[in-house]
């Protein structure tokens, strides 16, 4: 059989980690040819210009395909889309892959996968089938589900939904969550290495916070950050350390950028990180006390490290939890409360149900054992 090109999509820090051993295996395995398309955040200064941590990792970009603007309106999310779509279109025209890879819902993929879906380029979705009411991801999803070919779902209930959409059973595998085989196989960094790393001081009790916007709550992002901020400002001071990321290029995330600057500067004991890569992010859930914010991390990845999440809000609504995710209201009291609950919590003995750090490797041997992706383009409803 000759080697088959498989083009992988990315646009972000975070969904690059979570392909990142899938993409080693394919660039290992013989019978293909990795391909590799960064966009979106990746080739962006004020996110980072992440893609250099591509090239740092030895893969190599074969297409960069700019798409971000400078707003965060939705009429300027829209006109990156189309734009998007565009290069996308041109890019898979000069690659000709014979497989597209999709990771999650982001608004770049629905663009990767239009142009895909045009040019008969059969495409195989990961973490498809997971439901999050708050933001227009959800929709997004379930739009890149019903254009692509093969799923690889995390959980039960997600290949169930998947099943609803009309997808072909004998397409739907259910693998678990690819971010966990990189906790799986993280090289571990001490407290000490990874404080002389992010320049940081850690404290008897420490926080990571990842706050995005909630893209379905017109004007709300700004305010419920702000809710955010002052419950952590009541937390002590000379006890508590707060380590934050940058929200993702969605609606209304510049005002939340804005708000993080302002306030960490104010605060000897908080830090803000554009990206802290997945090797310095996951080691830092390995020192920290708790997650807290609405990033599916919270949910999918800090389980595996017994830590509890403080899940904030609507944004993540409808996802599978572990014993260990407190849910509460954007509003101070109730994120104080949550918070309050959190360090008392004892999450030893959590189990993560989002698999088992083997995701890559099933995923691989099961595009292994299909011969011929293009039998997969004519797509057949199946009814429940």
């Amino acid at each position: 059989m000759k080697q088959r090109k498989i083009c992988i999509v990315t646009g972000t820090r975070a969904e690059y980690g979570l392909l990142y051993w899938l993409m080693r295996l394919l660039k290992e395995d013989k019978s293909y040819i990795l391909q590799v398309a960064a966009t979106g955040m990746h080739l962006s200064p004020e996110f980072g210009l992440t893609y250099q941590t591509i090239e740092e990792d030895g893969f190599s970009i074969d297409e960069k395909i700019e798409i971000l603007l400078s707003s965060d309106t939705p009429v300027g999310i829209a006109k990156s889309m189309g734009l998007g779509t565009i290069g996308f279109a041109e890019a898979f025209q000069r690659l000709k892959p014979d497989l597209v890879v999709l990771l999650g819902d982001r608004f770049e993929l629905l663009a990767a996968a239009q142009a895909a879906l045009v040019a008969r380029i059969p495409i195989a979705h990961l973490c498809g089938g997971d439901t999050t009411e708050g933001a227009f991801d959800e929709s997004i999803r379930h739009s890149i589900t019903k254009m692509s070919h093969l799923h690889f779902v995390t959980t039960a209930p997600c290949k169930q939904r998947v099943e609803q959409m009309g997808e072909n059973p004998d397409c739907i595998f259910q693998v678990g969550y690819p971010g966990l085989d990189y906790i799986r196989k993280m090289p571990r960094m001490t407290k000490q290495e990874l404080a002389e790393e992010l320049d940081f001081i850690f404290y008897d009790k420490n926080l990571m916070i990842t706050f995005h916007p909630v893209t379905l709550e017109k004007s709300a992002a700004r305010a419920q950050c702000e809710e955010l901020l002052n419950a952590l400002d009541e937390l002590d001071e000379k006890e508590t350390g707060l380590i934050f990321t940058m929200p993702n290029a969605d609606t209304e995330g510049r005002a939340i950028m804005e708000q993080l600057l302002k306030f960490v500067h104010k605060k000897k004991n908080a830090k803000v990180y554009t990206s802290l890569g997945q090797l310095r992010y996951l080691n830092t859930l390995r020192h920290v006390d708790m997650v807290v914010g609405n990033s599916s991390s919270g949910l999918s990845e800090a389980p595996s490290f017994h830590i509890p999440t403080i899940n904030i809000g609507d944004r993540q609504k409808g996802r599978m939890q572990a014993d260990s995710v407190i849910n509460c209201s954007p509003e101070k009291e109730a994120i104080l409360s949550a918070i309050q609950k959190a360090f008392t919590l004892d999450c030893s003995q959590v189990v993560n149900p989002y698999g088992d750090g083997y995701s890559s490797e099933k995923i691989v041997q099961h595009l292994s054992s299909i011969e011929d992706f293009t039998s997969l383009l004519k797509k057949h409803f199946f009814e429940r």
